[in-house]
């Protein structure tokens, strides 16, 4: 799987299409999410898993991917009902279906799962990507998880590079690449905050 390059000096974060510090929240609406940059920051985020560098994250991104494609796809069927996801979920569910909210509620959970992983590895220097990820593993996705899925991410975790070889594709100064994903996961951290309240509401439920 190839990684994008960037420029001497710059990081991986950089070639993000759209990065979730940049996603527009409402505060005066309930925290209403804007959708199309959501879906792009989401997208842009599984790229991360290719520098992670084992084919063993693949069911992890696709499976991110195609949650994303769920969202998308009633985005496109009801454009002025889903201009941010807390609309997109209630207008969707008024037409007893629940795709795209499924799919956002499993979206969720992954990237509650990358957050956690990644916040734990920059907070824990002496630690290694794979107690990260399979720590953050056990808190969000396992317990939702079926016996022949378990051992396909139980594997992705199994397979993280050392951190010794991680960060440096990161980008060349440890510094910069450290305060630029603690700024990037703050901001995941807080829209996954604010849609996971919104999923545990019942007007969000099917």
């Amino acid at each position: 799987m190839s990684t994008p390059s960037f420029p001497a000096g710059g990081t991986f974060l950089q070639t993000f299409k759209k990065s979730f510090v940049d996603v527009p929240i409402d505060a005066d609406n309930d925290n209403a999410i804007s959708t199309s940059e959501f879906l792009e920051a989401a997208e842009s985020l599984t790229t991360m898993f290719d520098v992670l560098g084992s084919m063993a994250f693949s069911p992890v991104k696709n499976d991110m991917l195609g949650n994303v494609k769920k969202i998308r796809e009633r985005q496109l069927a009801a454009p002025a009902e889903s201009e941010n996801l807390q609309a997109l979920v209630i207008n969707e569910l008024k037409t007893k279906k629940h795709t795209a909210t499924e799919g956002l509620l499993w979206l969720v959970r992954g990237l509650d799962f990358t957050c956690i992983a990644l916040s734990q590895n920059v907070a824990k220097e002496a630690e290694e990507l794979s107690t990260s990820f399979r720590n953050a593993y056990g808190s969000t996705l396992k317990p939702h998880h079926g016996l022949l899925i378990k051992p396909v991410f139980s594997a992705a975790m199994s397979a993280c590079p050392y951190r010794k070889d991680f960060y440096p594709k990161l980008g060349a100064d440890s510094a910069v690449v450290a305060s630029e994903l603690r700024t990037y996961l703050a901001a995941l951290e807080k829209i996954v905050g604010i849609l996971k309240g919104f999923q545990d509401r019942k007007e969000a439920k099917w």
